[in-house]
C-alpha cells in the first residue's frame, strides 16, 4: 500500500521544517499530503485570538499549491504525543515532525517527544531537527537482520529521485558472546560483503540493488557502541538523511531495559532521520 505523508504540527515555529521537507517528501514520492494542526492546552476564552497555526497553514498551502500537491488540512485539540499516534492508526502513513518546543524543564521531566512518538507509532516516521536539501548524502544503517528493510526502501527512493550518494552501513558492536556467527563477524569485519555472514549477505544485496538502480554506493563498517559510532559516520561524512530500522515495537518489554538508540540518535545527530519498526510477515 502506498504511504501518504502525514506532516504534525503544533503551531511551533520550528515545526517548519516538518512542513517544508514533507511538502519536499510528497513530490519526491508522488503521493498525497496532510497537514494536521494540533492545538495544545487551548483555553476556550482564546478561541476568537489569532492562533500561530493559521500563519503556519497559509504559508503551507502556498507552497504545496505551488508544487501541485494534493493535501487535506485537519486541525484536533489535545497534544502532539496523544494526537499523532492516534491518527496513525487511521491510514497508511509516513509521519513527518520536528522538535515540538517543548521547554527544558519539560523535556526533563517527561522525556524528549521524539522518543515517545519513535515508540508509540509503529508506521515510519522521519524526525526533522532542520531541512537538509538538496539530498546530496544518504547514509544507511543496516543491521542484517531484515529489521531495516522498510525504512532502507524509503531511503532508497528518496536517493533515486534526488540522485544522491548512499552508505551503507554495519556497526559491530562489543560482544560478550562468542559463538560461530559472531566470531566470524568479527573476524570478516573489513570485508563483510565478502564473508558468507547473514550480516555479509544482507550488505552485499542491497549494495547490488543499489547500484541496479544506478546510484552511488559504498558500504561502511565500523567497530564500537552504535550511538557513538553512527554519531560519528554522520559528522565525518556530513550526510542529509539517516536511515534505520527498529526490531521491537512500542509495546515490547526490551523497550523497558534497552534504549531506543533510534531516538537517541535521532536526537544527538541533527540530520532528518528516518525511522520504520520491524514488522513480521503475516
Amino acid at each position: 500500500m502506498k504511504l501518504e505523508i502525514l506532516i504534525a504540527t503544533n503551531g511551533f515555529k520550528g515545526t517548519w521544517s516538518s512542513i517544508e521537507y514533507g511538502a519536499w517528501l510528497a513530490g519526491v514520492l508522488e503521493t498525497n499530503l496532510t497537514l494536521l494542526g494540533i492545538t495544545e492546552n487551548l483555553n476556550p476564552a482564546e478561541l476568537d485570538d489569532h492562533h500561530p497555526l493559521e500563519d503556519l497553514f497559509a504559508e503551507a498551502v502556498e507552497i504545496f499549491q505551488s508544487r501541485g500537491i494534493k493535501y487535506n488540512l485537519e486541525i484536533q485539540n489535545g497534544t502532539v504525543e496523544e494526537i499523532l499516534p492516534q491518527k496513525t492508526r487511521q491510514g497508511s502513513y509516513l509521519t513527518v515532525v520536528s522538535p515540538l518546543g517543548r521547554p527544558h524543564l519539560r523535556r526533563l521531566l517527561t522525556g524528549r517527544s521524539i522518543r515517545r512518538l519513535i515508540e508509540q507509532i509503529d508506521d515510519p516516521i522521519l524526525y526533522v531537527p532542520e531541512v537538509r536539501l538538496p539530498l546530496k548524502k544518504a547514509l544507511i544503517c543496516i543491521g542484517g537482520l531484515g529489521y531495516e528493510v522498510t525504512a532502507e526502501h524509503i531511503a532508497m527512493q528518496m536517493a533515486m529521485k534526488s540522485k544522491a550518494e548512499i552508505t551503507l552501513l554495519h556497526i559491530i558492536p562489543p560482544m560478550d558472546l562468542d559463538y560461530p556467527t559472531a566470531r566470524a563477524v568479527r573476524d570478516s569485519w573489513q570485508n563483510l560483503t565478502q564473508s558468507d555472514t547473514p550480516v555479509g549477505k544482507s550488505l552485499r544485496s542491497t549494495l547490488e540493488i543499489a547500484q541496479a538502480d544506478g546510484l552511488t554506493a559504498q558500504v561502511k563498517t565500523r567497530r564500537g557502541n552504535i550511538v557513538e559510532e553512527i554519531l560519528s559516520e554522520i559528522k565525518e561524512g556530513n550526510y542529509d538523511l539517516l536511515s534505520m530500522g527498529s526490531a521491537y515495537g512500542g509495546a515490547s518489554l526490551r523497550q523497558l531495559y534497552a534504549p531506543n538508540i533510534t531516538a537517541e540518535i535521532a536526537v544527538s545527530a541533527q540530520i532528518p532521520t528516518l525511522s520504520a519498526k520491524y514488522k513480521r510477515q503475516e
